[in-house]
């Protein structure tokens, strides 16, 4: 068995739904182990872009077994969506997709009380996509969530979710003057969806074991970045879930011990949707023209992200996180036509160098980025497909990148296509 963890290193939006796609066909399994539908993965599907916020992205590859991990947590309406999205392509149906009876519920107060927290912080806004993932996650916590296996049992389900709703509106009403739900106009939609959802439940931890003790292949796929891990992203500036390495074992069931390789992705240049600190972050021309040449609109909101230089301080420390040997640049064919490329290798901070990643969202936000300015190589890449096809100053720019991270890079993305990557060391 081959068992292979995804990781995105920065602030999400590396490119690890095409890659996971891409090495599901050498895949038996694939599974997802936190966030929720405020991820959103984009791959190719028989040619055309599909977003998938819930579904593992190797779901389109016939004859992969899908998982959805007791760390995720799912919104009903938005999977059903999925599946019936997907489903005139013959996948997501029960054969290739399970989901964990312990992965938890974003129900509509969910929704409605993280839009209520982000009108009350006003311009402290953390700039969430609405989408219920906090407040999801402190309910879990809190002991207040209901699990997807709970669904089975509907009336009993209902009773309980009932009783939480009801507090949720006195929270909604009396703490944010908020509206609130309608929960018996709720219920009816959970009964509808219930008997969509349940045949997919399982004991996936068990699974997932049954495919490594057949020697199967599994490939484990993060959300988000590793920058926006709730523990050690940029807090508060985060998502709600360990979008590291350690998120693994809790939001699967499976221990560390099983993994064999950490990989990870990571953009040629580095992009953040949301407020936060991000101390490469360009708002010239050079922002435009990435933005633009790599469309970089997110793909769950919209919104256009912010867009700025390499940022190799945060590289080196997402890739101690995480425990990366080997390294997938995606989207080396925006910088295509850039006559400079500035990396940043370090920061100033109060007057002082500093190699290391500031633990604090106030401190790093006060850092001043060093740059090293390597060479452009102006020339088209999105045509390579083998290492010696690529410019020589491209080359150059990945060797920097190496002794800068301190891992290797295994391949390369030239192009949205999912065949469009360069190996210079095979991952599975």
């Amino acid at each position: 068995m081959s068992s292979l963890l995804i990781i995105g290193t920065q602030w999400g939006d590396e490119g690890k739904g095409k890659l996971t796609n891409y090495y599901a066909a050498h895949a038996d399994m694939i599974v997802r182990f936190q966030g929720g539908a405020n991820a959103g993965h984009t791959v190719s599907v028989n040619g055309s872009p599909v977003v998938f916020h819930l579904l593992p992205s190797g779901i389109s590859v016939p004859g992969v077994k899908c998982v959805i991990g007791a760390g995720v947590v799912i919104d009903p309406h938005k999977l059903v969506e999925e599946i019936d999205k997907v489903r005139p392509l013959g996948i997501a149906e029960r054969e290739n997709l399970l989901i964990d009876v312990g992965a938890h519920l974003t129900l509509e107060y969910h929704r409605a009380i993280e839009a209520a927290q982000e009108r009350a912080r006003g311009a402290a806004a953390i700039g969430t996509t609405m989408r219920g993932i906090g407040p999801t996650y402190a309910d879990r916590t809190a002991r207040e969530g209901v699990t997807m296996g709970e669904m089975a049992q509907f009336d009993a389900f209902a009773r309980r979710v009932r009783d939480i709703a009801e507090r949720k509106n006195t929270l909604l009403t009396k703490a944010y003057d908020a509206e609130p739900v309608n929960v018996d106009s709720m219920l009816d939609g959970l009964r509808e969806l219930a008997p969509r959802l349940t045949p997919h439940l399982a004991d996936t931890p068990s699974i997932i074991r049954e495919a490594a003790a057949s020697h199967g292949n599994v490939i484990f796929e993060g959300a988000q970045g590793t920058l926006l891990d709730l523990s050690f992203g940029t807090y508060p500036f985060v998502t709600s879930s360990n979008t590291s390495a350690g998120g693994l074992a809790p939001g699967t069931g499976v221990p560390p011990s099983a993994i064999d390789e950490v990989v990870g992705v990571a953009k040629a240049y580095i992009t953040r949707v949301g407020a936060g600190p991000f101390p490469t972050e360009s708002d010239g021309d050079a922002a435009e023209q990435i933005r633009r040449r790599g469309h970089e609109h997110g793909s769950t909101t919209g919104r256009p992200r912010r867009c700025g230089w390499l940022d190799t301080v945060a590289l080196r420390y997402s890739i101690a996180i995480n425990g990366i040997r080997r390294l997938i640049i995606t989207k080396l064919d925006v910088l295509d036509e850039c006559e400079e490329i500035p990396v940043c290798v370090a920061y100033e901070l109060d007057g002082e160098r500093v190699e290391e990643f500031p633990r604090s969202a106030e401190a790093l936000a006060r850092a001043v980025p060093v740059y090293e300015t390597m060479p452009g190589w102006l020339s088209d890449t999105s045509a390579c497909r083998e290492a010696g096809q690529l410019p020589q100053k491209a080359i150059e720019y990945l060797r920097r990148v190496e002794k800068l991270s301190g891992a290797s890079v295994a391949a390369v993305s030239v192009g949205a296509a999912a065949h469009a990557i360069v190996h210079f060391d095979h991952v599975l």
